[in-house]
Parts: C-alpha cells; structure tokens; sequence
C-alpha cells in the first residue's frame, strides 16, 4: 500500500521507511521542494508566422523531481550502535533500483502518492556527523509520471445490461414493468485536477466487450470471445491488453476503438458503460481500478 506507514500530517513513506515526526529521520525546515509545484511543462505552441503573437498548444508535463531535506537523527542514548542501523536503514532505502515505489506524503490530512526512484542521495560526512551523529542529509526522487495520486486505490465493477422483469398476470394498476437488475453502467469519479487512467478488467462470458465513456465520447472494444473464466486486462496508462495475464491481445481492438491511452477519467464524474455484442448478463462484467489523481 502507498502510505500504510504514515500516521500523522508531515510524514513522509518511501518505500518502507517513514521520514518526519515521531522517526529518526526529521524533515527539515526547508520541506520538500517539487511536491505542490507543477512539474515542468513542454507544449506545442506556435508562433503565427505573418502576425502577432501564435497559436496555443497542447501542454504536456514532464517528470516531477521531489527533493527533501533530512535531518539524520537516531536515538542519541543509542550510542554508536543506534546511529549505524539508522545510516543502514537509510543506505538499503535509498539504494539504486530500476523499478519504481510509491513515494507518499500526508499534508492536512490528505495523503497524495507518486511512483518515483532515488535519483540523488547527500549524507555529509563532516565533524557534526562523526562527534553528534547527527547530518542534515538530502533525498532526491524523480517520478515519470508527474502526476500525485490518492493513496487508496477505488474499484467498481458492472455486469452487462439486463432486461426488466416484464409484467406478471394477472395486470394491475398502475402496471409495472419491474427493474432492470443491472443497466450496464457506472460513475467513476476522478476527485483531483489531473485526468486517472484505469485498469480495465474484462470477465466473461461475453463476445466484443466495450467499455465507452459517455463523458469525453472516448471508447474501447475488442473483437474477442471471453468464456467463463477469462478475462482481458487493459491497462490505459501502459496502452496494454493483456488476456488471462499472459498473451496481448491489443491487435484486437476494433475499428474506432480508442487507443488505450487516451481512455482516462477526466477531474469530476464520469459515465462509463458496458456494452458486449453478446453475453451473460449475470456473470460477465467489467472491472474499473483507478486513484484520482491531482498535479
């Protein structure tokens, strides 16, 4: 989980290890820089060539670099013993990694989350840290995708549409038609400012799922059969598609289907529908996994 260690406003959890009040690693005065600011921006713009001014562009935000400044402050009645397992803990946290973890931190209660990698680590080795074991360390992150999501992953499933119950005999007034058990759709709600790209889980039975958002007009169908058992995974913020954890099927998406990364849950509500050419209405169903996110 993204913040399962922070129990208090100021914390910070990368990984395992828990920096800020209440631990042995002190967030300086400083704070954190990169972390409420906006990521650096590259966009499309267009200067006119026979006029004033230009064209506006589409903007697109670059990785977020996170930088905190870290007092090193182990249990100073722990003598020496105290201050290298706080430096050990400190070295296998901070160490080199190509994959990513989830840098989280908690301000007024909100908790915001970031996958990120070390990128720079600066522990001064000078009088201060030898004789009071004390060193105020940097701690640099770089994220790749800029944008900071909820700690708390929201899930939402829906089966396929299924027709109503229809009148009983013998009729009586005012006649009813009974309600439907499922209609196939859903709100998802994005509660940020940036737009959350979801994971799609498709379960059979069914012929050519499609999962459209009503929202933005935006799209996504594949010409597959899932039986019973089956399930097709799409992941729109890597644009995979994955059948049964295995095999891509991304071949298989039809004519107008969307590309998978251009299926996202803008800021505020969004209606999503399920939709098969053919299918079980009361096991087949779509499975929508995302965290709101914010810039």
């Amino acid at each position: 989980m993204a913040a399962s260690l922070i129990g208090r406003d100021g914390q910070v959890q990368w990984g395992d290890l828990l920096l800020g009040p209440g631990t042995r690693f002190w967030i300086a005065a400083e704070g954190l820089t990169g972390w409420e600011e906006l990521p650096g921006l590259e966009s499309a713009d267009a200067n006119r060539p026979a006029g004033h001014g230009g064209w506006p562009g589409a903007q697109w935000a670059s990785p977020r670099v996170v930088t905190a400044q870290v007092w090193f402050a182990p249990d100073p009645g722990g003598g020496p013993e105290a201050a290298l397992a706080a430096l050990r803990a400190l070295r296998a946290a901070t160490a080199v990694r190509d994959e990513e973890e989830w840098l989280a931190v908690r301000l007024y209660g909100e908790t915001l989350a970031v996958r990120a990698r070390v990128v720079q680590r600066v522990v001064p080795t000078d009088r201060q840290f030898l004789a009071n074991r004390t060193a105020k360390a940097t701690l640099q992150w770089k994220a790749m995708d800029p944008r900071r999501y909820e700690a708390v992953e929201r899930r939402e499933s829906v089966g396929l549409p299924a027709p109503e119950p229809g009148l009983r005999w013998p009729l009586e007034w005012p006649l009813n038609w009974g309600a439907p058990t499922s209609t196939g759709d859903l709100l998802a709600e994005n509660t940020g400012s940036a737009p959350a790209h979801p994971v799609i889980t498709f379960a059979g039975p069914c012929v050519n799922p499609r999962l459209a958002n009503r929202s933005s007009g935006v799209w996504l169908e594949y010409g597959i059969t899932l039986t019973r058992g089956d399930e097709l995974v799409v992941d729109a913020a890597d644009g995979t598609v994955t059948f049964n954890g295995t095999a891509s099927r991304r071949h298989t998406a039809t004519v107008g289907s969307a590309p998978e990364e251009l299926f996202a849950l803008a800021p505020g509500a969004n209606q999503l529908s399920f939709r098969a050419r053919d299918g079980d209405p009361e096991q087949a169903s779509a499975t929508i996994s995302w965290r709101s996110a914010d810039w």
